[in-house]
C-alpha cells in the first residue's frame, strides 16, 4: 500500500491491534487519535523493538479514519515536494531518525518544524535517546520536547504472540516448533521473520505442504 504518492510501501500486516508493546505507548497514541489537540512522540529501542511496526500502524489507522497521513523511512530519500505538502497532513511518521543523511538534516529539520506549526501529529524512532544520535543539534532539541519512550526488545514468547497475530490475520498457522527454529538458527528479528515466512508460504503452497524445520531449512539455508 501507497501512501499519498511517496515511494515508500507500506506494510499492510503492521496494524495497532497486533502490535505488541507496553501499556503507555498504546494509551498515548490512543489519545492522539480521540483528541483534537496534537503531539509529538519519540520512540526508541533496538532494531527488533518494533519501531517500524508502530509508526506504519499509526499511518494506517489514520488513513482507516479518513486523516491525511505520511510515512517516510529516513534511509531512504526525503522527497523535496514533501515539505510542501506537510501543512495539509494529519499525521507524520518519521522512522529511523538517526540514519538520516547529512545533506538532508537541514530539510528535514525544516519539514519537522512546518509539522509542528500546522499541529501535525508526528511520531519518529531511533535506536537511541534524542541526545544520542548523531545528527544535527537543532533536530535532537526539537525530539527532545517530543514525549519520549522506550520499545524494549520483545523476548522469544512475545515475539511468537506477535507472529502469531499476523498469521491469523492471514488465515495461517505456524508451528511454534518452527519459530523456535528461526529464533535459534536465523533470526529474532520480526521484520526479517515476516519476510522469511513469507518465503516459506510460497515455498509450501507450491510444494502443497506445510510450513515445516525441513522446509526452513531447505528456503532459507540454514
Amino acid at each position: 500500500m501507497n501512501q499519498l504518492g511517496l515511494p515508500i510501501s507500506l506494510n499492510v500486516q503492521m496494524s495497532l491491534a497486533n502490535f505488541i508493546a507496553n501499556a503507555q505507548i498504546q494509551s498515548a497514541v490512543s489519545q492522539l487519535f480521540n483528541s483534537d489537540i496534537t503531539s509529538e512522540i519519540y520512540v526508541y529501542g533496538d532494531p527488533s523493538s518494533g519501531k517500524t511496526h508502530l509508526l506504519q500502524a499509526v499511518i494506517f489507522s489514520a488513513m482507516e479514519q479518513n486523516k491525511t497521513a505520511v510515512f517516510i523511512d529516513c534511509k531512504e530519500e526525503i522527497p523535496d515536494y514533501l515539505v510542501e505538502m506537510v501543512a495539509d497532513l494529519e499525521w507524520l511518521s518519521i522512522d529511523n531518525i538517526g540514519a538520516v543523511k547529512e545533506v538532508q538534516q537541514h530539510f528535514l529539520f525544516d519539514l519537522y518544524n512546518r509539522a509542528r506549526q500546522a499541529n501535525v501529529n508526528i511520531i519518529v524512532s531511533g535506536l537511541s535517546l534524542p541526545a544520542d544520535l548523531q545528527i544535527m543539534k537543532d533536530i535532537k532539541t526539537r525530539l527532545n520536547l517530543a514525549t519520549v519512550f522506550q520499545l524494549e526488545t520483545l523476548n522469544d514468547e512475545q515475539t511468537k504472540d506477535a507472529l502469531n497475530n499476523q498469521m491469523s490475520e492471514r488465515n495461517m498457522s505456524v508451528d511454534e516448533k518452527v519459530y523456535s527454529y528461526l529464533f535459534k538458527h536465523y533470526s529474532r528479528d520480526i521484520g526479517l521473520l515476516l519476510k522469511a515466512i513469507d518465503r516459506l508460504d510460497e515455498a509450501s503452497m507450491q510444494a502443497k505442504q506445510n510450513i515445516s524445520i525441513p522446509l526452513a531449512k531447505k528456503i532459507l539455508n540454514i
